[in-house]
């Protein structure tokens, strides 16, 4: 199909994606669940899980094979550009002293659940791992699947609730961006166990992601607030469009995902520069409302709850998954917080947010199934575990924050800006 005849389909189906995702999401926020849940129940059911069974002729119409990648690209870009929002709303100020707090629940909350999810694939490597899959290949991916937190959707669920700023919610986001870099360095060093790539190349990754994170927090920020004083609104668009996608293009090159390359350039970029105040408002005025539902639907649009069957066997594994990976996720996690001095309260909170799943696990899953590390029938089940503990993490962290919101911390250039202002005044 052409670029002229994808045109027509494209102009179809996204008023019916756009609608579906909007109404999934509303109903999802009646529930109190975070929208995504509803925008990726959205995809499912506009896939082969339900409408490619009940009416194939209308999926081939709506969506026909050539239209997939447009649509997946559009979300990829939306999804770069709201971690970009993300990265330069996140104030390190708010855990400033608190590192080694940071360190010590974001690995207690990486290798506990890694070790957990190993022994539970050492059970089911008979009945669902591939032919092509080696034991300690099979068992390590499913330990890295189980340790990933969701980061773009923890981002969004603390965003609709008002908690980017909190320090519980810069710790979570903190914790899961740490999270995210060693088990995408995880995830090569199971590519190459896998003979995908060489034990040298997954070294390679680890040593680059590092080194890329120095070079955006060190080099690129200062440097770009001195470009950005000398620049207008447009201008400044196009060079942090062309920035953005530089940099996650640079972090997917290394072998790790392209939101983190998104994420941090946005953690580089100076917050209190006008234009680019200007220029992320308009951002987020299209690119979340519009661009970010296309990634959660076509999510859906890859998923078929069909191939788990009517058997019962599956549906016990998917809840023997879903038990061990947030025990040991959200319990290490709040164990570690509590070693660290966290109350009940906050240690819980902070557990429940990192066993939020979802997209980057959805990520790392698909990565799975394209090196035939798992097949399709585990892919659905890990999926499904994905997609309930996400929607699990809404209703404990509504009931944890009954006490009332935890009280927003602000840094001293918000402090400082509001004492200019009143002197103003």
């Amino acid at each position: 199909m052409t670029a002229p005849s994808i045109l027509p389909a494209l102009l179809l189906s996204l008023p019916l994606v756009l609608t579906a995702c909007w109404a999934g999401g509303a109903v999802c926020k009646r529930l109190g669940q975070p929208p995504v849940i509803g925008e990726i129940a959205a995809g499912i059911l506009l896939g082969p899980s339900l409408l490619g069974r009940v009416c194939p002729a209308a999926t081939a119409t709506l969506f026909p094979p050539d239209l997939a990648p447009v649509l997946d690209a559009m979300g990829q870009f939306g999804l770069l550009c709201f971690m970009f929002l993300l990265g330069r709303e996140l104030d390190p100020e708010v855990v400033r002293g608190e590192r080694r707090t940071v360190l010590t629940v974001a690995l207690t909350g990486l290798v506990l659940p890694l070790l957990c999810g190993a022994l539970l694939g050492l059970a089911l490597y008979g009945p669902y791992a591939p032919e092509t899959a080696g034991r300690l290949p099979f068992a390590l991916f499913l330990g890295v699947a189980l340790s990933i937190t969701a980061f773009p959707v923890l981002a969004r669920i603390l965003a609709d609730r008002g908690l980017t700023r909190t320090r519980l919610g810069v710790m979570a986001l903190t914790c899961a961006a740490v999270d995210d870099v060693l088990a995408w360095s995880l995830l090569a060093l199971v590519a190459a166990l896998s003979g995908t790539t060489s034990i040298t190349a997954a070294l390679r990754t680890v040593l680059l992601a590092v080194a890329f994170t120095v070079l955006m927090l060190r080099v690129v920020r200062p440097l770009l607030a001195r470009v950005l004083r000398r620049t207008g609104a447009v201008t400044t668009f196009a060079l942090l469009t062309c920035c953005l996608c530089l940099a996650a293009l640079t972090t997917d090159r290394i072998g790790v995902h392209a939101v983190l390359g998104a994420f941090l350039f946005g953690a580089a970029t100076p917050r209190d520069s006008p234009s680019v105040r200007q220029v992320a408002q308009g951002m987020s005025q299209f690119a979340v409302p519009f661009l970010l539902p296309l990634f959660f639907i076509s999510t859906g649009l890859r998923m078929d709850i069909g191939t788990l069957g009517p058997h019962l066997t599956p549906w016990l594994w998917c809840g023997a998954i879903l038990l061990v990976a947030s025990a040991a996720k959200g319990g290490g996690t709040v164990l570690a917080a509590r070693a660290h001095g966290s109350d009940w309260r906050g240690a819980l909170s902070l557990g429940a947010l990192m066993n939020c799943r979802g997209l980057t696990e959805l990520i790392v899953l698909t990565a799975g199934l394209d090196l035939r590390l798992i097949g399709p029938e585990l892919y659905t089940m890990l999926v499904l575990v994905a997609l309930t503990a996400t929607a699990l993490t809404s209703p404990a962290l509504t009931a944890l924050m009954r006490q009332g919101p935890p009280e927003r911390q602000r840094s001293r250039s918000a402090l400082s800006s509001e004492a200019e202002a009143v002197g103003h005044s």
